[in-house]
């Protein structure tokens, strides 16, 4: 041992240890609070949408331009978490249920009030189901981000919706259910994906459980 490394540091003059500034998140944070915000509005879009019986011009336009709102904010808390570090494992848990609430609370309304297709809205709401129960079935073994497919997914879905919700009359079906026809496809496609991917989380982490016993 040489002299150098044998000499005391500064935390031992002190009698200090080296302690992380690394602060920790805090849950209340602006993306946090919009993520809840977008559960807030998923009544008030319900209430606008089936107010004077559902079909409505007016009203129509306003239950589109809560969706739109509760939608953009659904890219804001995203930009938000990564640009200045607020994410946390609530987000990441929290976020795809307020988008799955809104999802859900649109397709089901639109069927309601027969514009939509019961079986759109079976396939989407179970794929979301399925892919919910996942995200909680592999979570002590962590904690499995969104993808590029499921971003893209997000977003034809609420293209497509934001375009039954609009009082387009026949001018505009062939535009609905091309779009919507895609996100359908899209939809299927990433929750087969994210199946591979929490399947392949769990076995990872069965093995490294395995070896710690």
């Amino acid at each position: 041992m040489t002299a150098e490394s044998a000499a005391p540091g500064p935390a031992a003059e002190t009698g200090e240890e080296h302690v992380s500034t690394a602060r920790p998140v805090p849950l209340f944070n602006i993306a946090n609070v919009l993520t809840m915000s977008r559960l807030v509005l998923v009544p008030l879009f319900l209430i606008a949408l089936f107010s004077a019986g559902g079909h409505d011009p007016v009203w129509r336009w306003v239950a589109t331009a809560v969706f739109v709102l509760a939608s953009v904010t659904d890219r804001i808390d995203g930009d938000l978490a990564r640009r200045h570090g607020l994410i946390t494992d609530f987000g990441k848990i929290a976020d795809p249920i307020a988008d799955k609430a809104l999802t859900g609370a649109a397709l089901v309304g639109l069927s309601v009030l027969g514009d939509l297709p019961w079986w759109v809205t079976l396939v989407i709401v179970a794929r979301e189901l399925i892919v919910t129960l996942l995200r909680f079935w592999v979570i002590r073994h962590g904690v499995i981000p969104a993808s590029r497919g499921g971003k893209l997914k997000t977003m034809l879905q609420a293209i497509a919706i934001g375009l039954y919700l609009l009082p387009l009359g026949e001018s505009g079906e062939l535009l609905q259910w091309t779009v919507m026809g895609t996100a359908v496809v899209a939809t299927v496609a990433t929750g087969l994906d994210y199946m591979v991917r929490a399947l392949r989380l769990r076995a990872v982490g069965n093995r490294a459980r395995n070896r710690q016993e």
